[in-house]
Parts: C-alpha cells; sequence; structure tokens
C-alpha cells in the first residue's frame, strides 16, 4: 500500500471505513491504515510547507469514533485538537466521502462556556476571519454534513469555518487534492497573526450582548483628537537602509486602527513591470476557458477599505460623468478609519510600470464640501469593462474574492460592476524606498504625485534615546481635500487669501524658470492644500510649512551634474552659479523667520510630525537650508547631486 498516491489512500481508508466499525477495534488494519500510512502521506506534504506543524490522526480512543480525522496544528496557534484553528480531513460517517476543512477545537471552549456561548464564540470567529481573508469566501463551503450521530461529531459541522468536500464515487485526483489541501495551508500560515489579535478580544462583552465579532470588535480605541491629515495620500519614505521606514508605516496603522485591519505590507519583486502586478488580471486558464480574475492582496485590501466605508453608512452614488461618488456628513467621515498600504522597497521594479495605473487614477480624486456635506470621487482603478468580461459565475467569484458576499453589500456591488472599483478616499499608499545600486530612481511623474519624505531629516534616529524614547510621531490620516480654495483659506488668518504662499513659490519659480524644474498650477494646488491641513497660525508655522514643501516636492524634482544645474546670475550679470546657490539666496529672504545660523529659539521652526513626550512640538532647524548645502557640498564635490542620500 505504500505505492499508493494521495487519492488512492483516502479512498482506501474511507471506503473502508464502515465494515471496520463492525469489526473490533483493537489493533483493526483499517485504523492502523489510518493512523500510519495515511498520515505519513499528509505529514510528507506538511513537513516539506513547514516542519514545525504537527499532524495527529484518530479512528477513536479504545473505540470506534463517529468521525475520524487528521489534523494539521500549527504550534503557534494551537497544539491540541481541542482548541484554536487547524486544518482537518473529516470523513463522513456513512463512507461516501471526506471533506478537507478549515475547523475549531470544540472541547476546551464547550468546557469554558458551555455549549451554546461556546457555539456563538465559534459563529464569531468564523464571520471574522471570513472578513479578514477574503480568499476563504471562494476557497470552500461553509456548511458540511457528516452524517454525525454523536454530539461530538455533529460539533465539526458546528465549529466549520469552510470546507471542500469530495466524493469517493467520483475520480479523485492526486495533484488537485495536494494543490487544495497546499491552497489551505497558506491560508492557515496568514491565520497566525490574526490569530493573536483575536486571543485578545473580550469575548464576555461581545457574547453577553448577543453581538457577532466584526472587523471593528478589535478596534476598540477611538481615533486620536489630534490626528494630523495629510495633502496626499501618497507617500515616498526614502533613507537608507534600518532607519525604521517599514516600522513607521505599522505604527501609524496601529496609532489609527489596528495592524490586522487597517494595514496591509506589500513586498515589491524587482520582475513587477505592469499594473496587473500589484492588481491583478483578467486569466482564461481554468479548465471551462472562461474569463476568471484573479485577484491579488492590495486589490482586497482596496476593497476593505470600501466595505469600512459602506458600513459606515456614507452613501454611494453616481454623479453625471457616471462616477461613483461618496456623500455624508463630516461627523460619519471622522469615523472612517485610513487603510495604510505599504509598498516595502518599491523602487525595486520600476514604478512608472507597475504603478502607472494608481498613478493616473490618484489625479482624479475629487473633494466638493458644502458646510459639513462633502461629496467625493474618483475615476476607477479596476474599471467596469474587465468586469464585464466575467460570466455570473466568475464574477460572483471575484465578489467573494474582495470581501462583498454579504448580501448588505448587494446594492454597492451592482454599483462597481456598473462603474468600476475606484480609489476609496480612506487608502493611503507609502512605499519604502532605498536609494542604492540595485534600486530603480524615481521620475518627476511620481514625485509630483507623492510626498516624498527624507525619512532621516523627518524622522531621525536618536541613538541617546533608543531604551527611553523622547519624541513621539504625530498620528497621520487621508487627506479631505483635493482642490484649494479661498473658502478652505480664509480661516487661516496668517495667510486667507493664499497670496503670501503664491507669492513664495513664485520666487522659487524665477530661479527655476528654463529648467526642467519649473512647477506649475499642481505644485501650487498642493502648497496651498498643505498650508489648509496644517492650519499654521504665525508665521513660523507658515514657513515651517513652506519649508516641509520644499523638502517633499521641490527639491526632490532637483538632480543632475553642474552643466544641467548651472544658471546665470541675470540680476548681477556675475559668473555662472548654480541652481542651488541661487535657491539660497531666494530663501533666505522668504524662510527669514526660520533661516537665521544662530540657535536662538526664534529662529527655529515647529516640527509638524512629531511632539515631545509632554505632547508639544518640537522645534528645529530649518530643513531645506541643510538640505540645499548638502546637495550643493555633494556638486562641488563629485560634479554631480540629487535629492536622495
Amino acid at each position: 500500500m505504500t505505492d499508493m498516491n494521495l487519492a488512492e489512500k483516502l479512498i482506501e481508508f474511507t471506503s473502508n471505513w464502515v465494515q471496520a466499525t463492525k469489526e473490533p477495534f483493537t489493533s483493526h488494519p483499517t485504523a492502523n491504515f489510518l493512523r500510519n500510512d495515511l498520515k505519513e502521506e499528509i505529514a510528507t506534504i506538511v513537513k516539506n510547507f513547514d516542519k514545525t506543524y504537527g499532524i495527529n490522526a484518530s479512528a477513536g480512543a479504545g473505540n470506534w469514533a463517529n468521525i475520524p480525522w487528521i489534523s494539521i496544528l500549527n504550534p503557534e496557534i494551537t497544539t491540541s485538537t481541542q482548541d484554536g484553528i487547524y486544518p482537518v480531513y473529516l470523513f463522513r460517517a456513512d463512507g461516501s466521502g471526506f471533506y478537507l476543512s478549515l475547523n475549531q477545537g470544540t472541547t476546551i471552549p464547550t468546557k469554558e462556556l458551555g455549549k451554546a456561548k461556546a457555539e456563538r464564540r465559534a459563529e464569531s470567529i468564523k464571520q471574522y476571519l471570513l472578513t479578514q481573508l477574503p480568499k476563504l469566501n471562494v476557497w470552500g463551503q461553509k456548511k458540511i454534513d457528516l452524517y454525525a450521530d454523536t454530539a461530538l461529531g455533529k460539533s465539526y459541522e458546528t465549529y466549520n469555518i469552510v470546507a471542500k468536500y469530495y466524493d469517493i464515487s467520483t475520480d479523485l485526483n492526486s495533484t488537485q487534492l495536494k494543490n487544495d489541501f497546499l491552497e489551505l495551508l497558506n491560508i492557515y500560515k496568514q491565520i497566525q497573526p490574526i490569530y493573536k489579535e483575536i486571543k485578545k478580544i473580550d469575548f464576555d462583552s461581545q457574547l453577553k450582548s448577543h453581538t457577532p465579532l466584526n472587523a471593528s470588535a478589535v478596534m476598540k480605541k477611538s481615533l486620536p483628537d489630534d490626528i494630523t491629515p495629510l495633502s496626499k495620500p501618497f507617500l515616498l519614505l526614502a533613507g537608507i537602509s534600518g532607519t525604521g521606514k517599514t516600522r513607521f508605516v505599522r505604527e501609524q496603522a496601529k496609532a489609527t486602527g489596528s495592524l490586522n485591519d487597517t494595514y496591509c505590507l506589500t513586498s515589491v519583486r524587482p520582475d513587477w513591470h505592469e499594473p496587473s502586478d500589484i492588481l491583478g488580471y483578467i486569466s482564461r486558464l481554468g479548465g471551462d476557458g472562461d474569463a476568471e480574475y484573479i485577484t491579488t492582496d492590495v486589490l482586497q485590501f482596496i476593497a476593505k477599505a470600501w466595505r469600512t466605508i459602506i458600513d459606515a453608512k456614507l452613501e454611494l452614488t453616481v454623479d453625471d460623468d457616471c462616477r461613483l461618488t461618496v456623500t455624508g456628513n463630516k461627523d460619519a467621515l471622522n469615523k472612517v478609519r485610513p487603510y495604510w498600504l505599504c509598498l516595502d522597497e518599491m523602487n525595486l521594479a520600476p514604478v512608472e510600470q507597475y504603478f502607472a495605473d494608481y498613478l493616473s487614477v490618484l489625479e482624479t480624486r475629487g473633494w466638493q464640501w458644502d458646510d459639513e456635506q462633502f461629496i467625493y470621487c474618483c475615476d476607477p482603478l479596476l474599471k467596469s469593462a474587465t468586469i464585464d468580461q466575467l460570466k455570473d459565475k466568475n464574477k460572483n467569484e471575484l465578489r467573494n474574492a474582495l470581501g462583498f458576499a454579504n448580501g448588505k453589500y448587494d446594492r454597492e456591488w451592482e454599483l462597481f460592476c456598473k462603474h468600476g472599483l475606484s480609489l476609496p478616499f480612506n487608502l493611503i499608499v507609502a512605499g519604502t524606498v532605498n536609494m542604492d545600486e540595485t534600486t530603480h530612481g524615481f521620475s518627476r511623474k511620481v514625485i509630483d504625485r507623492a510626498l516624498s519624505f527624507d525619512f532621516g531629516d523627518f524622522f531621525p534616529n536618536d541613538f541617546d534615546h533608543f531604551f527611553s524614547p523622547e519624541v513621539t510621531h504625530n498620528a497621520l490620516s487621508y487627506p479631505t481635500y483635493s482642490q484649494a480654495t479661498i473658502e478652505n483659506l480664509s480661516a487661516i488668518n496668517i495667510d486667507s487669501d493664499g497670496r503670501k504662499s503664491i507669492n513664495f513659490l513664485k520666487s522659487i519659480n524665477k530661479v527655476l524658470d528654463n529648467t526642467p524644474f519649473k512647477l506649475a498650477f499642481r505644485a501650487l494646488n498642493e502648497l496651498l492644500l498643505a498650508v489648509i491641513s496644517a492650519q499654521p497660525t504665525d508665521k513660523r508655522q507658515l514657513q515651517a510649512v513652506w519649508d516641509d514643501f520644499l523638502m517633499c516636492k521641490v527639491l526632490p524634482r532637483i538632480e543632475g551634474d553642474y552643466d544641467k544645474l548651472v544658471i546665470i546670475n541675470k540680476a548681477t550679470s556675475s559668473n555662472e552659479q548654480s541652481l542651488l546657490t541661487e535657491l539660497a539666496v531666494i530663501l533666505q529672504q522668504a524662510l527669514s523667520d526660520i533661516w537665521s545660523t544662530t540657535n536662538g529659539t526664534n529662529e527655529l521652526r515647529p516640527d509638524l510630525y512629531r511632539k515631545n513626550k509632554e505632547g508639544n512640538a518640537l522645534n528645529i532647524a530649518c530643513r531645506s537650508k541643510a538640505k540645499l548645502a548638502w546637495m550643493q557640498q555633494r556638486l562641488e564635490r563629485s560634479g554631480f547631486t540629487s535629492f536622495w542620500p
């Protein structure tokens, strides 16, 4: 029997089960076959996947079981089938077939809570996992029938999360069985961090209130009162390796939500060259030749952000241009949490290629405010024409994969099918960037659409306070404006008509004129949006906003050798000077309140992104002054310079 494959061994055991239960249990060859031959076949697959996983098999303890099983246990989740979550092969009592099930231990929860509460707890965990891992919705069925006639056997049916059924009267394929098993093992591995969060949940309050567990159960803390809105929802965090760029994004997600719900880490691969690598694609490689949509973690995370918007009772409608819009009031908007998508090592692949769709759609975002009411719209990222290529069955699979299977999303799913899935306003994309010989540089198209942070300048590593940090980072959130208006600016007394900021940018453009670095309307709009987001109240705060704008939007555009950066100082008719030197002259006047070389507190500027441990803003030196000096020194030393370290 050792030469039999997986399908043959599963059929061998299942077909002999009923007859075996009519014979003495002790040392029965069918029971031994389960414990040895079949268990070893499955153990070979499991150990190749993860050597730490355990495998248990049972045909009964002293007597025949009603439902025999073989379980796979991740020790980080559970070491016993009496508790936790685990994949398990469950064999029907009548020997007609078997299930590969993702199931939950029943014995310990029942002892601790009683049967009714334990079952409600299991259902809550099931629904939460289906929300967190949309792949589960399409992997298998939610209900199983083992034909069990004992309480323990029936509990396997109740505690099932998802399962696939295999009828032994059909032609079972060993390769397909193995692929299904490996798919479930991969899903099981993703449950590990989620299960740790589930273990922290206070089930008593959930059970007493008869409220099923859902995504909001792990997000008990409210949004910080002093949350800082960003002016753009796309960040580039650049710097040397090990400075904490990825950790920064994780901490932002924790500050405003939870790692398991509002955070997604995606590692960029060097072979990504088109949008399908990150957003998914249409495939016709299925057995029936029908088109099916292969989703990605990123697309599923975007859909999850949309579900949060829908669950907040914000309404989806369609505007005159047939674009999806979100309408609601400010109070409802304030309850919608930011969703942080971290693209780790973002420039290992050319961003302009694999991220082209996002970069284009990002610029179509539109916010309109009428007192406390708002309207948000955006062009689709996943277009309706793409969804229309799918037949109803495959369209339903896409719906399940994106987490919209619940009937409460019927109306919204119909709108997505007709008008496409656009960018949710609560999505923030943060790309971590290392600039070295193994990575790709950024074109001005990318830089113009992002907020570029030199991470070491904005969030420096302070070795002296490694064990007891003296500084905290502000909690950041998504922007709620896309176009600066006089109405938005009118509440900012220091620049109520935006004229000071406009004149500041005009002075910069005098230096950048006739160079590829000249700024246009988009830059002006984003400068004014930065002012609106920061709400400065005096000259130093306003100049701090300008200083950070230079660091995030202007200086990252500038790079080249001496010939590219040389300009003629027409005002003095002097010899050629570098563009960087001329910028420094202009900025010394424009940023006069924060540019001084002395150490007096009046010459320092407030940090808009960090606080001290007492909760007060830090005072720091002008960032752009130091960066310009560094870039100029680099140009003089090597004949070439850029913003990036």
